[in-house]
């Protein structure tokens, strides 16, 4: 088997696939912490179910954008940046969640267990990485 075929084999493309996007969720993760006041993962073990929501949103929305990223690209290097163009998006949409609640703070509601608040970002996220990764092309 020649070098370009292994790299084109199917399994080596799912695999190559799979591993860059684990890698760029694990740096979005990271950028999400950066954003908001709380910390995630320590919420998240002390049980904070609207932190959970609002993770499991981020997470569900930076996989959906790089699964619509991957179907566009023919390219390693494109997909990369297209789903990270798409998740810059993300973050964007978040901040202005909090920009357009004035009435209350989103992180600290979220840091506070307020589960509609934590539940309304998850859908925000989820909602909005479809319209992100339908419109990447």
């Amino acid at each position: 088997m020649s070098k370009s075929g292994f790299w084109s084999h199917p399994l080596v493309e799912t695999a190559g696939y799979f591993s860059t996007v684990v890698l760029c969720l694990v740096v979005s993760m990271v950028i999400f912490e950066i954003v908001t006041k709380y910390r995630c993962w320590d919420e998240i073990k002390k049980g904070n179910l609207a932190v959970a929501f609002a993770t499991g949103g981020k997470i569900f929305g930076v996989a959906n954008i790089f699964r619509y990223s991957i179907e566009q690209h023919n390219t390693l290097p494109q997909m990369i940046g297209w789903g990270l163009f798409g998740f810059t998006l993300l973050i964007f949409a978040y901040l202005l969640f909090e920009f357009l609640t004035p009435m209350f703070k989103v992180d600290e509601e979220i840091e506070k267990d307020n589960r509609s608040v934590g539940f309304i970002s998850m859908i925000i996220s989820v909602g909005l990485s479809f319209v992100i990764g339908a419109s990447i092309s």
